[in-house]
Order: structure tokens, then C-alpha cells, then sequence
């Protein structure tokens, strides 16, 4: 088998340790508890800022971790961050065609 051919198939890899996956839920857990607290916090108009930058972060790390997509080639991850903002530009820009006209 020639080099290229090796270069393009993909490798088996060793699955990460418990440990890991444990820690990360952990995080979860603890920015779930961040963004309650957060929400209880009289920050005004910042509150949703904070609260989509915790769940932002929390969306991160299901992707990384139990999704595996840490193991993956770059192209797919700069393929789904994109995909990702737009789903979500156009999920705001529905929610705002409901809240302005009240």
C-alpha cells in the first residue's frame, strides 16, 4: 500500500479514559449551576448574555467530548461551527418575528 492511501484511512483510536468523560460532566454540572445563578443575579439585558455564553460553552463541550468530534478532522468541525451560528441566527430571528410585534 503506498503512503497516500495510508495518509487517507483512518486510524483506530484509543477511546478516552473514564476519567475524562467524568470530569467534563462535572463541568456540566458546575455551569448548570453557574447558570442558574446567573439567572437569580439582577444583571438586567446582561443576563441572557451570560446565560447563552455558559450554554454556549456547555454546547462546546457535548460536542468535543460525547460527541467525539474532538477526534475528528478539522474540516468537519469548521464545516458544523458555521452550520451551528446560522441554525442559530435564524432560531433568534424567528423568536424576534414573535416578541416584536407585542
Amino acid at each position: 500500500m503506498n503512503p497516500e492511501a495510508q495518509a487517507t484511512q483512518s486510524m483506530p483510536r484509543k477511546p478516552s479514559p473514564i476519567c475524562v468523560y467524568a470530569a467534563v460532566w462535572s463541568l456540566l454540572l458546575l455551569l448548570t449551576a453557574a447558570t442558574v445563578a446567573s439567572a437569580q443575579l439582577r444583571l438586567g439585558k446582561l443576563t441572557i448574555v451570560v446565560c447563552l455564553a455558559i450554554a454556549s460553552l456547555k454546547s462546546i463541550l457535548v460536542l468535543l467530548y460525547f460527541m467525539h468530534l474532538r477526534h475528528e478532522d478539522r474540516l468537519v468541525i469548521k464545516l458544523a461551527i458555521p452550520i451551528a451560528l446560522i441554525v442559530l441566527a435564524i432560531f433568534i430571528g424567528i423568536t424576534f418575528t414573535d416578541v416584536i410585534p407585542r
